[in-house]
Order: C-alpha cells, then sequence, then structure tokens
C-alpha cells in the first residue's frame, strides 16, 4: 500500500486524507449505501402501499383508461424500484464471504442509481394521476412535468454540479473516489 503521501502525488486525496485500505473504502462505502437504501425503502414502500389500495376503491371504476395506464405503469415501477433497491442486500447475502466486497458495492452503487430512477419516475406518474382524476389531463400533464423536472435538477442536476464545483475546486489534477 503507498504512503499517504504517495497517494495524494497521484491526486487521489480522497483515499490520502481518509488512509484507508481498498478493503476498508469497500466496507465504508458498502454502509453508506446500506444507510442510503433504508432511507429510499421507507418511501418505496409508502408509495407502493398507496398504489396497492387504489383497485380497491369504489371510486377506482371511475378512472379513464388513460389513466388506468398511468396506474399501471406506476405500479410496475413501483415494484421495479422495491427489487432494485433491496437487491444489494440479496447480491450480498449470496455473495457473502467470497472476498468480492468491491463488486457487490459497484453492483449495488448501480442497482441504487436505476431503482432511485425507477422511483422518481414513479413519483411522476402518480402525480398525473392524482391532477388526471382530480382536475383534468392537462393539470396532470403539467404537474407531470414540474415534477419530472423537480426530480431532474435536484437529484441529477445539483448533484452534478457540486461535483464540477469539487473539481474547480480541488484543481484539475484531483481524482475522486467514492
Amino acid at each position: 500500500m503507498a504512503a499517504p503521501e504517495q497517494r495524494r502525488e497521484a491526486g487521489d486525496t480522497s483515499e490520502a486524507e481518509r488512509d484507508e485500505t481498498p478493503a476498508e473504502r469497500f466496507d465504508r462505502n458498502w454502509s453508506e449505501l446500506l444507510q442510503e437504501l433504508r432511507v429510499a425503502q421507507t418511501g418505496i414502500q409508502i408509495l407502493s402501499g398507496f398504489l396497492l389500495t387504489l383497485p380497491f376503491q369504489a371510486r377506482f371504476t371511475e378512472l379513464p383508461r388513460g389513466l388506468v395506464v398511468v396506474f399501471l405503469s406506476a405500479a410496475v415501477l413501483a415494484t421495479l424500484s422495491t427489487a432494485l433497491i433491496v437487491a444489494p442486500v440479496t447480491v450480498h447475502r449470496i455473495l457473502f464471504r467470497r472476498h468480492v466486497k468491491g463488486l457487490i458495492v459497484e453492483v449495488g452503487d448501480l442497482m441504487a442509481k436505476i431503482g432511485l430512477s425507477c422511483l422518481a419516475l414513479t413519483v411522476v406518474l402518480v402525480v398525473v394521476l392524482v391532477f388526471g382524476f382530480v382536475v383534468d389531463l392537462t393539470a396532470a400533464i403539467i404537474a407531470g412535468t414540474i415534477c419530472f423536472l423537480v426530480f431532474a435538477v435536484i437529484w441529477l442536476g445539483l448533484p452534478m454540479a457540486l461535483t464540477r464545483r469539487g473539481r474547480r475546486a480541488s484543481g484539475p489534477s484531483t481524482r475522486t473516489r467514492r
């Protein structure tokens, strides 16, 4: 393992500042990922529960055909979100003690990103569903578009802007590592 000074010279300040081995970094990354998944999982469970109760409501039969398609799409995306957010735990359990923590973290990270994207789309569709049923299709499209833009700005645009800002502040040779 290279000394912290050598790692800093190589431009890897995040690991050098922590002075951790790759195994320690994987353990830390896995713990951070699990904490993030716990937060997301609660929201997905509440949203999925809401969607699962809708067909059993008396007024569900009044839903126009187009909004039934929106509902079914939201239900599928909520299910996919749940599967993807919980999957890293399953992958870890199956690969436990096989010395592939780096792979588990990498796959878990990808699944979490895709799962969160599905969650955002689920929320957008639920907003479209509610506005479409309560107001009209035009309001649904406007509300859904605004909701989509909010997610795009907060969940994608903001982290990208912060990443660019961090790179400028630390100089062009600094490589960030999770």
